[in-house]
């Protein structure tokens, strides 16, 4: 990208970091700021992108409601398929949210039955809170290959292996199938020989 386009749709603040990190060397932050959106793309099939909704006591009705005026409206014929389908990420993970997952008695955890025993409601929740967050930060253009001023992508490394748990912990046998469209460690391996 040109300098002045670059300084037209980028926002100054944002590319420094880039420019910072690799001691201003603009061809190393050019490489670096490609290599973090490329790596951030690679994310993408895994963490199931949708716009994060607002946590209110409500939020798992108005986003049930939300679904049904919305098939009303295509005039599709509501079923619980199609409920379910048109849910975010926010919706799943707030099912772990203390007082969901009570009135639900607790049913949430059955959907990972290959967790291991130590894991509980709460455990979960955090991991699926922090890949919430960093698929957020993906969307909104955000680095993920900072700590602080320096090339770091252990962040990434960790929402990485945290995904690949909670596949594992619904099906083992899932892995192979994410296995096969995965290229984040190559993304990763990218940014540490920048």
């Amino acid at each position: 990208m040109k300098i002045d386009l670059r300084h037209k749709y980028l926002s100054r603040p944002r590319y420094n970091r880039y420019l910072q990190a690799t001691q201003s060397d603009i061809s190393r932050a050019k490489r670096l700021y490609n290599a973090n959106i490329r790596l951030a793309r690679a994310f993408h099939p895994l963490l199931m992108s949708h716009p994060l909704l607002s946590n209110s006591r409500y939020f798992l009705k108005e986003s049930i409601s939300n679904t049904e005026r919305k098939l009303r409206r295509r005039k599709i014929a509501i079923t619980s398929g199609k409920l379910l389908a048109d849910q975010t990420f926010g919706f799943w993970t707030a099912l772990f949210l203390g007082h969901h997952y009570s009135l639900l008695n607790g049913c949430p955890i059955h959907v990972f039955p290959h967790k291991p025993s130590s894991e509980n409601r709460a455990s979960i929740y955090t991991k699926l809170e922090k890949i919430k967050e960093f698929r957020n930060r993906i969307n909104h253009c955000e680095p993920i290959c900072f700590n602080g001023n320096h090339i770091d992508c252990l962040d990434a490394d960790d929402i990485y292996k945290t995904l690949y748990d909670l596949i594992a912990w619904l099906d083992p046998q899932l892995t192979p199938f994410f296995s096969d469209i995965d290229n984040v460690p190559s993304k990763i391996k990218l940014i540490k020989r920048i």
